[in-house]
């Protein structure tokens, strides 16, 4: 399945030119060292589900490290600042897909692994943000996930422009620049959060996750998602142990959460806004009645398929 290219719609003036997979893969590489080597400020929209809101970004790289600072300018002033992927302060809830869990690092994009899912190709050239980019698009080469067509600055390597794309090439989600100043680096001011910005206690947070022993796990998964991070967590308002499963394709991920039910009386769930689905499916297993939840950018049939095969080691378990 192929996702067909939006650009006829989106933007004149574009053009085809020919291009190997391996001029795609040196953008690919680019872009995965841009982030880690150029500090900028920009303003961008996010949309999905025909919804927009915008945003400014403060991004430094130095001796190092790359803080970063994003703020909503729609509505309440939401904000979120994190170092090395790492969050520090949150005010508000950001839209999902925006505001990334706690201790979720950084990923280099590995283009060599990706072309295993994904067809590369450099499609054609825009302009975005007043700069010149070069288009890139990453099709699914089966329908467990979905497609991207990244517009990426030819200076920079900076993606300027982001489509998700399905099956049928709609949009799911998209992310442009409409200002980026590269030439100036943000001051300690540009990164100072918010009063309203309330700290993220990351180590707490790290002393209660616990590397589980692998007793859950899925006897069918999309080819190339591998398991990036196991842990159990105590659910603060139920006291029961939530057992959690990331999933990474090297560029698509989703998660896993197993929950106890005790008792509870709960309905299978399926939810979808822009790209993101939530899955909720009861399990019954040798332990008792169990709730299964799954939670990423993937197609909602490949969603479900994973809950459902969701099995432990330790028991037999059957739906």
């Amino acid at each position: 399945m192929r996702a067909k290219p939006l650009l006829s719609l989106l933007l004149g003036g574009w053009f085809v030119v020919p291009a190997h997979a391996d001029e795609a893969q040196d953008w690919l590489t680019r872009l995965g060292q841009a982030e880690q080597q150029q500090s900028f400020f920009g303003t961008f929209v996010y949309e999905r589900n025909g919804s927009f809101s915008t945003h400014n970004i403060w991004h430094r790289v130095h001796d190092g490290r790359v803080r970063e600072r994003l703020l909503q300018l729609d509505g309440s002033a939401q904000e979120v600042v994190r170092v090395d992927g790492q969050t520090q302060c949150v005010s508000g809830t950001l839209i999902a897909g925006l505001g990334d869990s706690p201790n979720s690092a950084a990923r280099a994009l590995d283009p060599q692994k990706l072309k295993n899912w994904y067809d590369l190709a450099v499609i054609g050239k825009s302009r975005v943000a007043g700069r010149s980019a070069v288009i890139v698009s990453l099709t699914p080469r089966d329908q467990h996930r979905y497609g991207f067509e990244l517009h990426l600055d030819k200076e920079t390597g900076l993606p300027l422009k982001s489509l998700l794309l399905d099956d049928k090439g709609r949009l799911l989600e998209r992310f442009q620049f409409t200002q980026l100043d590269t030439a100036d680096v943000p001051s300690d001011r540009d990164l100072q959060p918010g009063s309203d910005c309330k700290a993220v206690n990351l180590d707490s947070d790290k002393a209660s996750a616990v590397k589980t022993a692998q007793a859950w796990h899925s006897d069918w998964l999309p080819p190339g998602f591998e398991l990036t991070s196991s842990t159990v967590r105590k659910d603060p308002e139920t006291k029961t142990q939530v057992n959690s499963l990331m999933y990474d394709d090297g560029l698509a991920r989703f998660s896993v959460f197993l929950e106890p039910l005790n008792g509870a009386a709960v309905t299978d769930t399926r939810t979808q806004l822009g790209p993101t689905v939530a899955v909720s499916r009861r399990l019954t297993t040798a332990q008792g009645e169990m709730m299964v939840t799954v939670v990423g950018e993937i197609p909602v049939g490949t969603a479900e398929r994973i809950a459902l095969s969701m099995r432990n080691d330790a028991t037999a378990t059957k739906q």
